[in-house]
């Protein structure tokens, strides 16, 4: 068995509420072991034999079927969820007070086209990178310092996407 980690994309909004208990269930339920969660925004760890692509596929059909509703999944294991935490793509102490690091997860990496579109975007306000299947996105001020969001990125890259803030893959590397 392996670990991983599903992050969930928009579980918890547009009028939709599942609990975590409801979300462990339905995880069992799909028979993956030893599933827990880590806060109310779609981050569960469970064990399975199977390839973190199928796993994908299964979770977001067994989601729409108990929730009625889509629920894009990207998979990630306990080591891709430890570099993720640890890259530090705007150098060390790029994270100062009133900056934030947002990483969204995508399910590939998208084209030198997709990339050029994003980065055109950069500003004194928001700096980004693509490492990988990963995007970071450092917003300096406060939320309504920027006119970037993670809609507008998924329209750019045409692929779904789901955004956490650096502190929850340092959380998750724990619980892991």
């Amino acid at each position: 068995m392996t670990r991983y980690i599903a992050f969930l994309r928009a579980i918890n909004v547009g009028g939709h509420t599942v609990t975590m208990a409801d979300l462990r269930r339905h995880f069992e339920a799909l028979g993956y072991a030893n599933v827990e969660t880590l806060i109310a925004s779609g981050n569960v760890l469970f064990d399975s034999s199977k390839k973190p692509v199928g796993l994908e596929r299964e979770i977001e059909a067994g989601l729409a079927s108990a929730l009625g509703y889509e629920v894009a999944t990207f998979i990630r294991t306990p080591a891709e969820v430890a570099a993720i935490a640890a890259y530090q793509p705007f150098g060390e102490g790029a994270v100062e007070k009133g900056h934030t690091l947002y990483v969204t997860l995508l399910k590939a990496e998208p084209d030198v086209e997709a990339r050029k579109r994003v980065l055109a975007l950069q500003n004194d306000v928001d700096a980004f990178h693509f490492h990988d299947r990963e995007f970071y996105w450092l917003r300096r001020g406060g939320h309504d310092s920027t006119k970037f969001s993670g809609a507008q990125l998924e329209r750019l890259i045409k692929a779904p996407a789901t955004a956490r803030n650096i502190n929850t893959f340092v959380r998750l590397v724990t619980k892991s």
